[in-house]
């Protein structure tokens, strides 16, 4: 059965990795946008579940898809990928000092070829508690490039970890990928025989 992972994020696919099963990868087209009335919560699950459907129909075999999506939510607002340094700089005053909520989907397809035979998805939400940050000390990191294509404009993986004082949840999810979830769906399908024997 072949694993196919719907994301072009270099830090998923090491992630995937660390599960030890050998995978490919497609890169999804959708368009992420948040509805109206639509909770972080309802948001970050539909875009995951989307990414493993957008890819999924464009096979001709059967296989196991994963997708994953990662958002920010702070007193309610969902902070997206920083715009340019303006909107970078703001959402980092905002979140300077205060506990803030990563919310990590992770959505499992069983696609047999000519429709989706199952779907399941999780949902894991790490508490994260910011460093107060002075003005000198944000523009420093936005020089650095990383917080360019990340959620709320920060990466704990990388120098944006100097900023964390504390998480409690998932430190996996906040990367990316929650492995503990994402091992426990992929046997779910295997252990229920939702897909043939490897």
């Amino acid at each position: 059965m072949r694993l196919l992972l719907a994301s072009s994020s270099p830090r998923r696919r090491e992630l995937l990795t660390l599960l030890h099963r050998p995978f490919d990868c497609e890169v999804p087209d959708i368009e992420e946008r948040q509805g109206p009335a639509e909770s972080a919560h309802d948001y970050v699950s539909r875009l995951a579940e989307e990414k493993v459907q957008a890819v999924a129909k464009r096979q001709r075999d059967t296989c196991l898809l994963v997708g994953s999506d990662t958002l920010i939510s702070f007193q309610g607002q969902v902070m997206e990928k920083p715009e340019n340094y303006e909107h970078f700089s703001q959402m980092m005053k905002q979140l300077s000092g205060q506990t803030h909520q990563v919310l990590t989907s992770v959505s499992v397809c069983h696609w047999n070829g000519h429709s989706i035979a199952g779907q399941e998805t999780a949902v894991v939400t790490t508490q994260v508690e910011f460093a107060s940050l002075t003005d000198e000390e944000i523009t420093a990191y936005w020089e650095t490039g990383e917080p360019h294509d990340k959620a709320a404009g920060y990466g704990i993986q990388g120098y944006g970890g100097k900023f964390i004082k504390r998480i409690d949840g998932s430190y996996f999810a906040v990367v990316g990928l929650p492995l503990y979830e994402t091992e426990q769906l992929l046997r779910m399908f295997e252990m229920t025989g939702e897909v043939d024997e490897r």
